[in-house]
């Protein structure tokens, strides 16, 4: 399951692009933020005469905390993530289609972004599942980019992701990079959002077997993913598990939704007759969003730019 600890690595390595440094490696993040997060809680334990009181309750499990409360272009994420650092790291929201066009060189050839349909070999991806690989955790991972507004609005501002398995650390780096710079949806993400930013990260796992039966999964629960043809065309998309309850879809709408996002144009009242004669699978996952907003990651950077030496200029 994704942790606020993900979320923060994110906004690690996006910030450090900006500074134009090396981020923490997520081993640390990890580490710092555990610390963090234990030096909180002693706080709120300690009152105000300095006398720690009796109460034993622990915090909410971090991985259950959820979303909220430059003018030129960055450099490419090709240039960003060298080879040497891929050695040593080792609803408005989530919604997108796949892509049909080649992913950039700088990530996996399994990379989805907004264009359309599949990048070229994934075609078998959809059966991924966790791998562990020499003691190394590899999920299949999305990191999605929202903004919020003064009034309260969330807006998307990025969402890429792949569901070949990635080795933790460089996947969350490479995607948070690459849907910040990269949607094609959107113009690459400036310093000058970063106090509105929010990042969200799913770790995707469960993936059953592809179906014939475009009803076969669950409101709330199941990440979809679809294909089907239509006069020789192959169209497919993916919405991840939040999506369609967030918007308040019945599946049917869900579905509709997302033959559309993935190009289809036909009429709402054939998508089953479309899908039945262009012989649509769908195959299901999991994944729970977790969320981090930028000031709650600025206040944890700066406690532990006092433990690592390294700072950070950040916005506040």
């Amino acid at each position: 399951m994704a942790t606020q600890a993900h979320c923060a690595y994110a906004f690690e390595c996006l910030v450090a692009s900006f500074e134009h440094r090396q981020p923490l490696s997520l081993a640390q993040v990890d580490e710092l933020w555990v610390q963090y997060r234990g030096s909180k809680i002693e706080d709120r334990h300690i009152d105000g005469d300095g006398a720690e009181q009796d109460d034993e309750e622990s915090d909410a499990d971090e991985g259950a905390e959820m979303d909220e409360p430059v003018a030129a272009r960055p450099a490419a994420v090709s240039r960003l993530l060298t080879k040497d650092d891929a050695a040593s790291a080792g609803s408005s929201n989530s919604s997108l289609p796949l892509s049909t066009r080649s992913a950039a060189s700088s990530t996996p050839s399994s990379r989805k972004d907004g264009s359309g349909a599949d990048t070229p070999a994934s075609s078998r991806s959809s059966q991924a599942s966790v791998g562990h690989g020499k003691g190394r955790e590899e999920y299949p991972l999305f990191v999605t980019w929202n903004t919020t507004s003064r009034s309260g609005h969330k807006s998307l501002r990025g969402c890429i992701g792949t569901f070949e398995p990635q080795e933790l650390e460089y996947g969350l780096r490479s995607y948070a990079l690459t849907s910040a710079f990269e949607d094609v949806r959107f113009t690459p993400i400036p310093a000058s959002l970063l106090l509105s930013l929010s990042a969200h990260i799913t770790l995707l796992t469960n993936f059953s077997q592809p179906t014939k039966d475009p009803l076969d999964w669950t409101l709330g629960t199941h990440g979809i993913r679809i294909s089907f043809s239509v006069h020789g065309r192959r169209y497919s998309a993916t919405y991840l598990p939040d999506v369609a309850q967030e918007q308040g879809w019945s599946k049917e709408e869900t579905l509709v939704s997302l033959m559309r996002k993935g190009g289809w144009s036909g009429s709402s009242s054939r998508w089953l007759s479309t899908w039945r004669e262009g012989k649509g699978e769908l195959v299901r996952y999991e994944g729970k969003a977790v969320g981090l907003h930028y000031l709650e990651w600025w206040e944890w950077r700066e406690w532990a730019s006092q433990k690592v030496g390294v700072r950070s200029k950040g916005l506040k």
